[in-house]
């Protein structure tokens, strides 16, 4: 955190220039071709497994066997792999995100159609099933605690796009690789946070990305993510980790900040054109 530094959307980017993304569509059915995962599976449906008529919550005990039969099971789409194929989209119309596929499971949270930046936002979808002739897809909800995931209908997401790239932050070794198709095309050192404010790990995304204007700080461009650490950060807003450069190259690689990840100013300006939205991000 740099004392006395506030920064905002307006400072950050050009007025209402959120930078295009470089991902594919796919067509309406939201098919990807996620290498080893694409392709259904069978779900049974019990009093407690992730079906339409789930009455348990996600953690009660799975039961020893499960019986199988036409009228009980359901054939999930695999969306993504979140390695060499993710798929992601818009929101569409407002709506609740379920524990469930099930208009009467507990809600979650309410689909949003923008950042803390303002920028339009993006979900991860992880898989698609049919459940009584409705069409739901299960997503990755950018949202405290971490790792948050619910179902939304597929009438609530705008057209599907899918990404064959993945960020991957390793921590011990202090350094960022992109991945391409499950090729390395990208390694750069970086500055994360401190042992008291440490960026956190999991399976995030990027949201958002844009050029800066007016503060050295955070070097000439910033992605944001899906992580929120457990304390604020120096990103706008507090809370969100960011990936951006710096004024002090000479910290990286290190420890600095509160929990954003900060890169050479060379390296996030090459990382800008490599990086769609949509791009998973394992911290590790």
């Amino acid at each position: 955190m740099l004392a006395g530094v506030t920064v905002t959307l307006a400072a950050l980017a050009v007025a209402g220039a959120a930078v295009a993304d470089t991902s594919t569509p796919a067509d309406a059915s939201g098919t990807t071709g996620a290498t080893g995962t694409t392709g259904p599976t069978t779900t049974c449906v019990t009093a407690d497994s992730s079906c339409s008529d789930a009455t348990s919550p996600p953690s009660a005990p799975r039961p020893p066997t499960c019986k199988v039969s036409a009228a009980t099971c359901s054939t999930d789409q695999v969306l993504s792999n979140e390695t060499t194929s993710t798929t992601w989209a818009y929101d569409d119309a407002p709506s609740t995100v379920r524990v469930w596929p099930s208009t009467s499971s507990a809600r979650v949270a309410t689909l949003h159609a923008n950042t803390e930046d303002g920028l339009p936002e993006v979900y991860i979808l992880l898989r698609e099933r049919q459940v009584a002739g409705m069409s739901w897809v299960e997503i990755r909800v950018p949202m405290r605690p971490n790792g948050t995931t619910g179902w939304v209908p597929r009438a609530s997401l705008d057209y599907f796009n899918t990404d064959t790239t993945e960020l991957v932050l390793d921590k011990a070794s202090e350094r960022l690789r992109l991945y391409k198709a499950g090729r390395l095309i990208f390694s750069a050192p970086v500055g994360i946070g401190t042992p008291s404010d440490p960026t956190p790990v999991g399976h995030f995304w990027i949201r958002e990305e844009f050029p800066v204007r007016g503060d050295p700080a955070y070097g000439p461009y910033a992605f944001g993510t899906s992580a929120y650490a457990p304390g604020l950060t120096d990103w706008p807003g507090g809370g969100v980790i960011g990936v951006h450069g710096t004024d002090q190259p000479g910290l990286v690689p290190g420890r600095p900040s509160h929990g954003c990840v900060r890169l050479k100013n060379a390296d996030i300006s090459r990382l800008s054109h490599l990086v769609p939205v949509g791009t998973p991000l394992l911290v590790q």
